[in-house]
């Protein structure tokens, strides 16, 4: 046994972790003194001096100037330099394939759509993710990893996800096998309402650090991330909180999971769809429209003050608000943030979403839950995807840079 091996791993796989508390204090806490770190982290002045130097001189950290300290000392703060390194996001959401890049905050320096993609045209969709992933790296140094956010339900140790509804070709491509060693930099990918939640947890100023919260995402599928009691639920398979295959009529619309009346098959966007083509008045020309269009289409309507078009609103929200109730029962999170292109329909739908909750749970589950529409300003997923690469630059920064 080689003990002097295993006690230098054991080091630096303490070093490692403690250069991650340092950076998740700055993150979470913002500004402060070496002695304020050490007090916090419970660690000493001397390692917090060796271990800041180090960030500092990776770019990862900067001081700030003179802080007040204890005893009206005069201290020297650190901060995390979130414009230092850079994140690429990309979200994958069946005729919808979103690209961006965030700095470690969050904050948006370009996002783009991609051509619309339909299931003849998925080879090619992801041929141009790679060059536009390349053009990204060559022109951007400080881009240090990408994150990706795909439909669930997700297998993440497989690399695919088992079921697209209504864009099954998705199936055929493993995300591992395509992305994980193509670029230069580290790839991780991840589920994507799981991605939207981790974006408030980290970004969003009214949720930041949120340990009780559930990202329901409505649009081109329907799904939910929880962290609950600061632990994120993934699942055995990593295809845990699939609410959109949740039956809501066991006697309704077959979906392409197997199930009957899934959830997603009532207020997803390609669920809009079907609805304003069969509807075929009110937007006459909804069959020629992609999936977001048409429902966009829909919500402008409204805003109009069409009476046709609040209908198919409400319509739309008591659904939402149906998986709602459901969250609510499975899950209790504190607060529920409905977002993605569904959520663009605003505040009558919020409205009818609370109504249809408030008719349909237990009272003091629902005068406790805060149920409202994400604010974030740029789309929850495509930015939770970078929010799924910070996270892990936050809990391996060796990965990110090198050490001296």
């Amino acid at each position: 046994m080689n003990t002097s091996a295993e006690a230098t791993a054991s080091q630096a796989s303490l070093a490692e972790f403690n250069r991650s508390r340092i950076l998740q204090h700055l993150y979470h806490y913002g500004i402060s003194s070496r002695a304020q770190i050490a007090k916090a982290l419970r660690l000493t002045p001397a390692a917090i001096t060796k271990i800041t130097a180090q960030l500092i001189e990776a770019g990862a950290i900067k001081e700030t100037g003179d802080m007040e300290g204890a005893k009206n000392r005069r201290s020297i703060g650190l901060e995390l330099d979130p414009n230092a390194f850079h994140i690429i996001g990309v979200k994958f959401a069946r005729s919808l394939v979103q690209i961006g890049v965030f700095d470690l905050c969050g904050n948006a320096s370009h996002v783009e759509d991609m051509p619309p993609v339909t299931n003849e045209t998925i080879a090619d969709a992801v041929a141009l993710l790679h060059e536009r992933i390349e053009r990204l790296l060559s022109d951007d140094r400080a881009i240090v990893a990408i994150g990706m956010a795909v439909p669930g339900p997700y297998m993440r140790d497989e690399g695919r996800t088992a079921v697209v509804s209504s864009m099954q070709g998705w199936r055929d491509v493993n995300f591992i096998d395509e992305f994980s060693h193509a670029f230069p930099v580290p790839v991780f990918i991840e589920q994507d309402a799981r991605a939207g939640m981790l974006a408030h947890y980290l970004f969003d100023d009214e949720t930041h650090g949120e340990t009780n919260l559930a990202y329901y995402l409505v649009g081109e599928g329907v799904g939910l991330g929880v962290i609950d009691n600061g632990r994120i639920i993934n699942g055995d398979l990593g295809a845990a909180t699939e609410i959109g295959h949740v039956s809501i009529d066991i006697n309704g619309k077959p979906c392409d999971c197997g199930n009957v009346g899934c959830l997603e098959r009532y207020c997803s966007t390609p669920a809009i769809h079907e609805m304003l083509v069969e509807d075929g008045t009110l937007i006459p020309e909804a069959a020629a429209m992609t999936n977001t269009q048409a429902a966009r289409e829909l919500f402008r309507l409204d805003r109009e003050g069409d009476p046709h078009a609040r209908e198919l609103v409400l319509r739309i929200a008591r659904y939402v608000g149906y998986g709602c109730v459901n969250i609510f029962n499975t899950f209790n999170p504190k607060r529920i943030i409905i977002g993605d292109i569904v959520s663009e329909a605003g505040q009558p739908l919020l409205d009818e979403v609370r109504a249809t909750v408030r008719r349909r749970s237990i009272p003091e589950i629902y005068r406790a839950t805060d149920i409202r529409l994400s604010t974030m300003p740029t789309d929850a997923t495509v930015c939770g995807a970078a929010a799924v690469a910070v996270t892990q630059f936050l809990d391996h920064p060796s990965m990110f840079f090198e050490l001296t």
